[in-house]
């Protein structure tokens, strides 16, 4: 039987106990932090999801080398695939066929990827069709949700996009969970995936939420990924737009996304993407945990 998704205590706990929206979150990781995962393993609960990158030119021996780590320590890997980076169908069937022999990998994210020249692979939906997956025993496939948009999609297609490859995953024997990109403003995110939900996709969703990290970085990261950091966005996150200097976490985010989200919206949690050091992400989880 393939493992249930555990599900978040009922919104009314969320709304007298913030903190109860941080239980289980999964995190992001590349294939350069397998030890700070293993110095923070202690401090992550048993079984957590843990998404390993797949950043230009990076080596696939490093990536399931990471993926080999997460299962070691308890963890539940889920790599990426990027399909525009693939080069060839050997390259990825191999490589997922590893990822599954050598750490036991039953979730996958699938991406399209930045790159200007696709090999065979031209999207996610390409890879999906492949039959790979399921085939190796995959149980989740992650797919990408854009509550501010996405750069070379309108608003409908991005719609129409994800409920294809929602529907595509399920008709192949597996389950799909909706990772969104990392923004600073609750309201986007509880607008979104109020959308999503009276569009019929009841999909679990993890919302992301840049882990704690320079304001310096994380307003790279915002111009990098295209996520709106206007002035008054980012001075509702706690950032002054005129002070660059110091660090930044995300609890008036959490606090907020725990206050708006409601039952009518089914499974959600969080997802961290530790801008600033996957210790320090951790970190400010379990000091968050203690003061909420």
């Amino acid at each position: 039987m393939p493992q249930m998704l555990p599900t978040l205590p009922t919104p009314p706990t969320w709304q007298h106990a913030p903190a109860a929206l941080t239980e289980g979150f999964s995190l992001e990781m590349t294939a350069r932090d397998i030890d700070a995962l293993r110095a923070a393993a202690a401090h992550i609960p048993a079984g957590t999801s843990i998404a390993i990158t797949f950043l230009p030119g990076e080596d696939a021996e490093d990536r399931i080398a990471a993926a080999r780590a997460v299962r070691e320590l308890g963890f539940e890997p889920m790599p990426h695939f990027s399909a525009r980076r693939l080069a060839s169908v050997a390259e990825f069937e191999g490589t997922l066929a590893r990822m599954v022999n050598e750490a036991d990998v039953r979730r996958c994210f699938v991406v399209a990827g930045d790159a200007a020249e696709a090999g065979p692979f031209a999207d996610t939906s390409a890879l999906i069709a492949t039959g790979a997956f399921e085939r190796n025993g995959t149980e989740i496939i992650g797919l990408a949700g854009h509550p501010e948009g996405h750069p070379h999609m309108s608003e409908q297609q991005c719609w129409d996009v994800l409920a294809d490859k929602c529907a595509m995953v399920a008709a192949r024997g597996m389950r799909p969970l909706i990772v969104t990109q990392f923004g600073f403003d609750a309201r986007p995110f509880v607008t979104w995936i109020t959308d999503l939900r009276r569009r019929g996709i009841d999909a679990p969703v993890r919302i992301g939420v840049p882990g704690p990290a320079g304001i310096r970085t994380l307003m790279r990261f915002a111009a990098r990924c295209g996520v709106g950091a206007s002035a008054s966005v980012m001075a509702k996150y706690g950032i002054s737009l005129g002070r660059l200097m110091g660090s930044a976490g995300p609890d008036r985010l959490v606090e907020e996304l725990a206050a708006m989200l409601g039952p009518e919206l089914g499974d959600v949690r969080l997802h961290f993407y530790p801008f600033g050091g996957l210790g320090k992400t951790v970190e400010w989880i379990a000091g968050f945990n203690r003061q909420a």
